[in-house]
């Protein structure tokens, strides 16, 4: 195995997944009121969608990194109104006083697929994963399929999965010595965030146009 495009590959994960933004805003949310099995199901929604994207940019699928950044207004359009929900949502539930103990498959799978969804509507992220390939010389290296190329984007997925167990992992064990009012600062501010992140995603459409 090609252990230094692995380990290029997990620096990566690592460097897109690591800035706070909705999604790990959401994450750390979901993680305080449902649970560390939620959160961390948000977080390898967020891991697969860096994945994927990472392959994009790895395999040098032009036409399909094409087609998704000649749809980015239909996408970002999408993408800041469910932003806008969730953070209306976070915003007029009351954080739960505990975390679910119990978290039914279709839970799980939701959160997943969600998250999912969610990172793929910001479809500029694969000029984040080209400026970084090229800041450490591996643009130009991978194209085409190779073992080369797979080791890296494996590096990529677990890099971004990593930084989000550990995130739910600190936020699990925080969460027992936050009392109720400091939950519900939490989840009015996460609330905010991601709603501002939304409003931000749509008013970024009125400026292209």
């Amino acid at each position: 195995m090609p252990w230094g495009f692995f380990a290029r590959g997990l620096l990566i994960g690592l460097a897109i997944a690591a800035p706070v933004g909705p999604i790990g805003t959401l994450c750390i949310r979901r993680t305080l009121s449902d649970g560390r099995a939620v959160g961390l199901a948000t977080g390898l929604g967020a891991a697969t969608a860096d994945g994927l994207y990472g392959a994009v940019a790895g395999f040098g699928l032009t036409l399909i990194a094409s087609l998704l950044l000649g749809q980015q207004l239909w996408l970002r359009l999408v993408g800041g109104l469910f932003l806008c929900y969730l953070g209306v949502r976070t915003l007029s539930t009351p954080p739960a006083r505990e975390a679910a103990q119990v978290v039914t498959r279709r839970g799980l799978a939701g959160a997943y697929l969600g998250t999912v969804a969610l990172t793929l509507t910001n479809p500029t992220t694969i000029f984040s994963f080209l400026a970084i390939f090229a800041g450490l010389g591996v643009a130009g290296m991978t194209r085409g399929v190779s073992l080369a190329t797979v080791v890296l984007v494996l590096g990529v997925f677990l890099g971004s999965a990593l930084w989000w167990l550990v995130l739910t992992t600190i936020v699990s064990l925080l969460r027992t010595r936050l009392g109720p009012s400091a939950l519900r600062w939490i989840n009015r501010l996460a609330g905010i965030v991601l709603l501002a992140f939304g409003v931000a995603a749509l008013a970024s459409l009125l400026v292209r146009r």
